[in-house]
């Protein structure tokens, strides 16, 4: 990808290299301010006092240090004070005993702020760790092979360390053939996942029981209306997903789809040549009132060797630091990869060069693959991504 993928690259590095600078910085600070004041206490007359910068120490000190740090950092300041005004011999006087209660009380100040900070830490670490249990509980990883198809994987979340959101996935063999669903609920946090517990659970009943795909999405549609009823009255707008429901049909080059209101997902053949597999009408997500909406799949030629890639807007709406959208279309157009799990390698490694590794949505992308004939099976996992690892 050339010169240009050099340039991001370079971009994304020193974003990395400014980001770990400044928490150095911030580690060091505490320690500048206690050193900058002794300097100006030792080199001014007794008059002069730079008691603010020391107090100003376990204060910056409480965010971001442990309960440890912070007090070594109040300590430090406390006896520094101490140690020069008995150089100046005037520890006893009114002033500098007034000081010292002052930077004692400030010092104190910073423990109290430093047990918020931490207690409040430990409630968000606790409520994220419970989402991502969620979460993973409800996207479980796929398998490698399934009904004779290759699949990969992956959720990129927008922030480091996070695995909370609304997009989804499933992939399942059913008597019908693969069938597989990729949406995105509107929202993030819990409700999201509550959204997308719904969803994937009323996919995988009605993939095995719905003859046509048609059926499955309105099924679909029928789930999240009585959710909406289960939550008192939720607000349809508030709550609808977009969904791409394919089936490839065992023993045929067929592939089957139908989009409400999602990107349209593009089938890469194995010749580099792409196909951007549009709808022939436009349709609403589902989740909006919609029950009759008049849903009809559409059917292209999956060719052996070809590989379907379905995802959702955080890929296609990921911008560089000009503004400019990622083109998913433009940058695999051409592009050959052995299996499903390259593809989604290369694709995501691209996006984060593309963002210089500044995502602001999450990303789930799902890949399927029809094997040509002799093409062994490929290992592949489900990796999560945040905005600043790799």
């Amino acid at each position: 990808m050339g010169m240009r993928d050099g340039r991001r690259g370079a971009r994304a590095r020193g974003t990395g290299t400014r980001g770990a600078g400044a928490r150095r910085f911030v580690r060091l600070l505490p320690w500048l301010l206690t050193g900058v004041g002794l300097l100006i206490d030792l080199a001014s007359p007794p008059t002069v006092t730079a008691v603010p910068l020391f107090a100003a120490a376990p204060l910056v000190a409480a965010p971001f240090f442990s309960f440890a740090g912070t007090a070594g950092a109040g300590i430090v300041s406390v006896l520094a004070v101490v140690g020069i005004r008995l150089w100046d011999g005037v520890v006893l006087d009114v002033v500098p005993v007034t000081e010292l209660l002052t930077l004692v009380t400030v010092s104190v100040l910073a423990l109290l702020i430093n047990g918020v900070v931490r207690r409040g830490s430990e409630q968000l670490a606790s409520a994220r760790a419970i989402a991502e249990t969620a979460m993973r509980a409800v996207l479980p990883t796929p398998e490698e092979r399934i009904g004779g198809l290759l699949v990969a994987a992956r959720y990129e979340a927008a922030q480091a360390d996070e695995f909370v959101g609304g997009d989804l996935y499933a992939v399942v063999d059913t008597p019908h053939g693969v069938r597989l669903v990729l949406g995105d609920v509107r929202g993030k946090g819990l409700d999201a996942v509550g959204a997308v517990a719904v969803v994937i659970g009323a996919f995988r009943e009605a993939a095995e029981t719905e003859l046509s795909l048609e059926g499955v999405a309105q099924r679909l549609e029928r789930a999240l209306a009585r959710e909406g009823e289960r939550r008192g009255g939720l607000d349809s707008m508030e709550g609808f997903v977009t969904v791409v429901l394919a089936e490839i049909p065992t023993g045929s080059g067929a592939l089957r789809i139908v989009n409400r209101g999602h990107p349209e997902p593009l089938l890469l053949h194995a010749d580099g040549r792409l196909d951007v597999l549009a709808p022939s009408r436009p349709a609403m997500p589902i989740g909006m009132g919609l029950e009759t909406w008049p849903d009809r799949s559409e059917e292209w030629e999956m060719p052996a060797g070809s590989t379907l890639l379905v995802f959702t807007d955080g890929l296609s709406e990921a911008r560089d630091a000009a503004g400019s959208f990622y083109d998913p279309e433009e940058r695999l157009r051409g592009r050959i990869f052995p299996g499903p799990e390259e593809l989604l390698s290369a694709l995501t490694d691209d996006v984060r060069l593309h963002t210089g590794g500044r995502s602001t949505d999450d990303m789930a992308l799902l890949a399927v693959g029809r094997p040509a004939l002799g093409q062994p099976a490929r290992r592949r996992t489900v990796r999560i991504v945040g905005r600043a690892g790799g």
